[in-house]
Order: structure tokens, then C-alpha cells, then sequence
């Protein structure tokens, strides 16, 4: 009866070892894709920063921009007053 229990015991341990082997290689895979999402996440960052700063640097066509939105603005306010104008 020892020798039953003893054999459970170690095949209870052998098959929680294989487990936690494979388990550590799906952890270090996970942590290589995520490595791997974090880096090209980086360099998104890096190109949107990049266009970002070429855009705010030109300065003209933020000027266009503000010119653009302000005449967006004044049509929204005229028909803002035509659409609750007591008539």
C-alpha cells in the first residue's frame, strides 16, 4: 500500500512539473509579444510625435485652421439665431 501511495504522489508531482514547465514557456511567450506591442506601439508614438511637431510647426496652416473654424463658428452662431429667431 506505501509503494501505491508513493507512486501517486510522484506521478502527482511529475505531471504538476510538466504543467509549470509549459505554463513558463506561455509566460515567456506572452512577455515576448507584449515586449514586441510595446515597441511598435513606441515607434507609432514616435511617428505621430514627429508629424505633430512638423505640423506645429507650420504655422501657416494652423492659420488656416483658426481662419476655418472661426467662419464655422460665425455660420453656427447665424443659424443658431435663424432656427430661434421669434418671427
Amino acid at each position: 500500500m506505501e509503494e501505491n501511495t508513493e507512486g501517486k504522489a510522484e506521478k502527482f508531482f511529475k505531471e504538476f512539473g510538466k504543467k509549470m514547465d509549459s505554463f513558463l514557456v506561455e509566460v515567456k511567450d506572452a512577455g515576448t509579444r507584449v515586449e514586441a506591442d510595446m515597441k511598435d506601439k513606441y515607434e507609432e508614438l514616435k511617428v505621430a510625435a514627429e508629424k505633430f511637431k512638423n505640423e506645429a510647426e507650420n504655422k501657416e496652416r494652423w492659420k488656416e485652421v483658426e481662419a476655418a473654424l472661426k467662419k464655422a463658428g460665425e455660420e453656427l452662431n447665424h443659424a443658431i439665431k435663424a432656427a430661434f429667431k421669434k418671427g
